[in-house]
């Protein structure tokens, strides 16, 4: 960076955003119980070293302008993107969905994670519940789980037939080719953890009152049938890894390095480019000298005990 970049508006915004960041994980470090914490210093030294805290900010900062470029483009030229988020369970999923939406407008980015199918769902055709979260023109969609929980979840569990799941091998491809068809940019992305990492993540999760919430009795299940839920992903990949719509695995034993990487990846699978905004003035405020400010009463106001 030269003196003259290192000196610029740009420059400035980024070290403040940088600092910024910087006291939320801090936040985030010093919430965490003495327990998991001892669990923390477990995983560490059974991991080699990550992206350097500095680094890894400045990095996702740069990565998340971008994704604000990709926002406007979307919304500029009535684009659809759909992103699939999939993967075993405590695999880095969530972490960076929420790096994707932090800073973008949620009227163009949102989130779709739905519950366990109702009655009258589990008796419409399968993909029924999915589309109508689908996007309109201008809208971006990122699914935390998917269809896709018909080849793992619902076929591990028990909770599709495998007639079932044979009809869902049959039909996906030709589901995903539809909607690549009707313009929709269709991006998939398994997240791949190791059997000794998820464990380290749930005992993290178990001793942690701040991320129990996160642990259901799926989930503790998935530890039980490990290798029921491998040879379903393997079969998975291997069945719906269509040249319009193909998977992409993320290495996610590093949550950093996972972060960055997948957001780098989507940005290169959409062909945005940069839109020509409007340059934003701040108006003058009218003023009128025979206007009063009212004195609400002290009883609406928020105790101020901070």
């Amino acid at each position: 960076m030269t003196e003259l970049e290192r000196n610029s508006p740009a420059a400035d915004w980024l070290e403040a955003e940088l600092a910024d960041t910087l006291d939320e994980d801090y936040e985030l470090e010093l919430s965490e119980p003495a327990l998991s914490e001892e669990i923390a210093k477990i995983y560490k030294r059974k991991h080699p070293p990550s992206v350097e805290r500095q680094v890894y900010f400045r990095e996702l900062l740069t990565l998340q302008s971008e994704l604000i470029k990709l926002q406007s483009w979307v919304a500029h030229t009535k684009a659809k993107v759909v992103v699939l988020f999939e993967g075993r369970d405590s695999a880095g999923k969530g972490g960076v969905i929420k790096r994707i939406t932090q800073r973008l407008n949620p009227r163009i980015c949102r989130v779709v994670a739905l519950p366990a199918p109702t009655e009258r769902e589990r008796s419409q055709w399968y993909f029924q519940r999915y589309a109508p979260h689908l996007p309109a023109g201008g809208e971006i969609v990122l699914f935390d789980r998917s269809w896709y929980n018909r080849a793992g979840v619902e076929r591990v569990m028990g909770f599709a037939t495998p007639d079932q799941v044979e009809e869902f091998f049959r039909d996906v491809p030709d589901f995903e080719r539809m909607l690549v068809r009707s313009g929709i940019i269709l991006v998939k992305y398994w997240f791949s953890i190791t059997d000794e990492e998820q464990q380290m993540r749930f005992l993290m999760r178990i001793h942690d009152p701040m991320k129990q919430w996160k642990l259901s009795p799926m989930d503790l299940q998935s530890r039980v049938r490990w290798e029921q839920y491998t040879k379903a992903k393997e079969e998975m990949l291997l069945r719906t890894n269509i040249q319009e719509a193909p998977w992409f695995i993320v290495e996610g034993n590093d949550k950093k390095r996972a972060r960055l990487n997948c957001i780098d990846h989507l940005l290169q699978q959409v062909p945005y480019e940069s839109v020509a905004q409007d340059e934003i003035t701040l108006p003058e405020r009218v003023f009128n000298p025979e206007y009063e400010r009212a004195v609400l009463p002290p009883e609406l106001y928020v105790p101020q005990k901070y």
